[in-house]
């Protein structure tokens, strides 16, 4: 029962800060794009930073507010307060499935998590490998891509998750719970996961699991009522992150700067960090590795439905959805003219 009381309590702050109501984003005479972001480096900060959807799109008012995992931003949500949103692969799959349930839909690829994403132990806590976690206290964003990493690394050195101590904790508050002590290692994300390496171990990387058959990534949805509303304002959306994609690629200083200017970091730095993520091609989006197309969904599908099983397996989600239903929920409509 205090879960349910949390979740409203949660559900109603959303609406009351966004005001907009969940009516909005399904208007089409209200032109209002209510975009939910993450603090890591990617192409969405770039779309951000430069402003590529207000130049695109003029008429309509555009509001950018921070989260700090997909947990929250599913609940935004589940609270109709959100339109547009950069969210992981894991909490996409649980969002997908039973209970959740969220109607949104799959129509971008952010990038495909690399060395961007680790396991590291603490300097001093003894531990050298996955399997020492035993016993020991490991942090990490519930309901996350890192989250779902770490379960991931933990049945494949047979390390049970009861024999682990799971804290569930925000990138900042990992620091500060590093920083006391109060941890043995954790599973996060750039920028907070250089600061871990400073005094710290790297057991596992994200880019390794996805070798061993456990992928993630970072998506882009967009809520099906406005998809449906406004799916000009969709295309424009996925233009822009597209020209982020490209400067990514074809210009690396530039689209540090802009990363940097929103993380607070050096541009070299930025570069740096970017380095570390897989960045798809534009075009690659509509291929069958990925989104496809209207006539032929790609494997991105699959994706997520081997997500949602693994989860249900670990009894973190009530059900599977079936693969049809994913591959509804994937937006390739106009693909792949679309990603301009």
């Amino acid at each position: 029962m205090r879960k349910l009381v949390g979740l409203l309590a949660a559900v109603s702050l959303l609406l009351t800060a966004c005001g907009d109501g969940a009516a909005s984003g399904g208007d089409p005479a209200r032109k209002t794009i209510r975009i939910a972001y993450q603090a890591f480096p990617s192409g969405d900060l770039i779309v951000k930073n430069r402003a590529l959807l207000e130049d695109a799109l003029p008429d309509y008012r555009i509001t950018w507010t921070r989260f700090d995992s997909g947990a929250s931003i599913n609940t935004a949500f589940v609270a109709g307060s959100v339109d547009i949103a950069a969210i992981g692969s894991s909490p996409v799959a649980r969002g997908l499935s039973a209970p959740l349930n969220i109607p949104y839909q799959v129509a971008f690829v952010l990038d495909v998590a690399g060395d961007n994403e680790a396991l590291v132990a603490r300097t001093g806590s003894g531990v050298t490998d996955v399997a020492g976690l035993r016993g020991k206290k490991v942090a990490t964003p519930f309901a996350s891509t890192a989250h779902y990493s770490l379960l991931a690394a933990l049945d494949r050195a047979g390390v049970k998750e009861s024999e682990v101590t799971l804290v569930d904790l925000e990138p900042q508050d990992i620091l500060a719970a590093w920083t006391r002590g109060d941890l043995d290692a954790a599973y996060s994300w750039l920028p907070s996961l250089d600061e871990l390496r400073k005094t710290g171990t790297v057991l596992v990387t994200s880019r390794e699991l996805a070798t061993a058959g456990k992928p993630t990534l970072d998506l882009g949805v967009v809520a099906t009522e406005f998809v449906r509303a406004h799916p000009a304002a969709v295309d424009a959306w996925r233009k822009a992150q597209s020209q982020a994609l490209d400067l990514i690629h074809d210009d690396p200083a530039a689209a540090a700067k802009s990363v940097g200017a929103e993380l607070n970091l050096s541009p070299e730095e930025a570069q740096r960090q970017l380095s570390q993520g897989v960045f798809l091609r534009p075009a690659e989006l509509a291929g069958p590795a990925w989104l496809g197309t209207s006539a032929a969904k790609g494997k991105l599908a699959d994706n997520l439905v081997s997500a949602a099983q693994f989860l249900k397996d670990q009894q973190k989600i009530d059900a599977v959805p079936d693969l049809a239903a994913v591959q509804a929920a994937i937006y390739t409509d106009g693909l792949p003219d679309a990603l301009g």
